[in-house]
């Protein structure tokens, strides 16, 4: 396994990049480096795969990537904008418009349903709200949900099932080849791994490539 090398790709054509970032905690006078210079590019339409085992970092790497968790060192852009010299304001305008997440595990407001949990992030955009319910009804319908759209999340299932995640996962792919759309799967998984476009592997707070075959 080899560290990945810079990409030789235009700016315009990357989507997402981290540059030798790093993560430590301090606790009680205990100090955990959970990542170390790490660094990889996302172009266009590209679909990545990271790797690692549990304790690794690899969600602590997506919360950064993601503009939801501060690092101790480096640089995240995100279409060409340098995450941390953005205000919370502008960051949270980065998350609506450029970011998603899917997690195995939920994080929808309780209080309000499937459908008006899908429609926020279009309001809160600016969409208005005829055009948001018509959007989130065709996404939930895409993925299984059209007949549950007013279930509130403790009426709908607690978790990603296998089921559930292969849909998911298809639909992520099928956005891959119609639009362009750019994934990072973070997992434990290689079979679903080894169906990206590349591989990267957390090992001791760092990435590095991992070979096909």
């Amino acid at each position: 396994m080899s560290k990945p090398m810079p990409n030789p790709a235009p700016v315009s054509d990357l989507v997402l990049r981290a540059s030798h970032v790093a993560k430590t905690y301090d606790e009680g006078g205990l100090r955990t480096e959970v990542l170390s210079d790490v660094d990889f590019v996302l172009r266009r339409g590209e679909t990545l795969a990271i790797v690692g085992a549990s304790g690794s970092g690899k969600s602590t790497l997506l919360h950064i990537i993601g503009g939801l968790d501060t690092l101790t060192a480096g640089e995240v852009e995100v279409e060409g904008r340098v995450l941390s010299k953005l205000s919370d304001a502008e960051r949270g305008r980065v998350r609506n418009r450029s970011l998603g997440f899917i997690y195995q595990f939920h994080h929808l407001l309780p209080e309000f349903t499937a459908l008006e949990n899908v429609c926020m992030p279009l309001l809160i955009r600016g969409v208005g709200i005829d055009a948001a319910s018509e959007q989130a009804r065709a996404l939930l319908e895409r993925v299984g949900l059209g007949a549950r759209t007013h279930h509130k999340p403790a009426e709908l299932s607690g978790n990603l099932d296998e089921g559930n995640a292969a849909q998911v996962y298809a639909l992520m792919l099928e956005l891959n080849r119609e639009i362009g759309t750019s994934f990072v799967l973070v997992t434990h998984d290689h079979r679903l791994a080894a169906k990206m476009d590349r591989t990267l592997e957390l090992h001791n707070g760092r990435l590095v490539e991992r070979p096909r075959g």
